[in-house]
């Protein structure tokens, strides 16, 4: 018998993927309940839910996203992952060439800039993150819920140079 639970102790992810038939007309492909899963660091669990290999995304690709290899973001392309950050645990600090979109889905985070500054995002609040040096912290007692959606984007310019990746692999 499977566990209707992630690692985390979260409920697991839905996932619902629509395509077409050889008719054209809008159909779905596939529907699956997964867990998220431990990252090696510990401070969270991960579930990637789909990528695309380019920007702009290529919908003839019949690739499924989630079977693409992505690290923490995908050269060239986009990322969509479920995150459970678990309680009072912290990301290392990091910096990746890419828009990100965090939508907090459960519980709250604490976002913590490079020089200190920080800011807590509550259940239903959203985050545009845009290139900066960053780590994600959950002081709480409960486990934290974000869904991710990355998009590459070329490195931020500081006085016309780019400024460094620092990307921690989650494998």
């Amino acid at each position: 018998m499977t566990s209707s639970v992630s690692e985390s102790g979260l409920p697991l992810v839905q996932r619902v993927v629509t395509g077409h038939d050889e008719n054209g007309r809008a159909r779905f492909k596939s529907e699956d309940l997964s867990p998220t899963r431990l990252i090696p660091s510990g401070d969270a669990a991960m579930l990637t839910m789909w990528t695309t290999a380019t920007v702009p995304a290529d919908n003839n690709d019949e690739t499924d996203g989630r079977e693409r290899d992505a690290g923490l973001t995908l050269n060239g392309g986009s990322v969509i992952r479920i995150c459970d950050m678990l309680p009072h645990q912290e990301s290392p600090m990091h910096r990746t060439n890419s828009i990100d979109y965090g939508i907090v889905l459960k519980g709250e985070i604490e976002l913590e800039l490079e020089d200190g500054v920080k800011t807590t995002v509550r259940e239903g609040g959203v985050i545009v993150q845009r290139g900066t040096n960053h780590l994600w912290r959950n002081t709480a007692d409960e486990v934290c819920r974000i869904a991710f959606i990355l998009i590459e984007a070329p490195a931020y310019l500081h006085n016309g140079q780019p400024l460094a990746e620092d990307r921690p692999e989650h494998k």
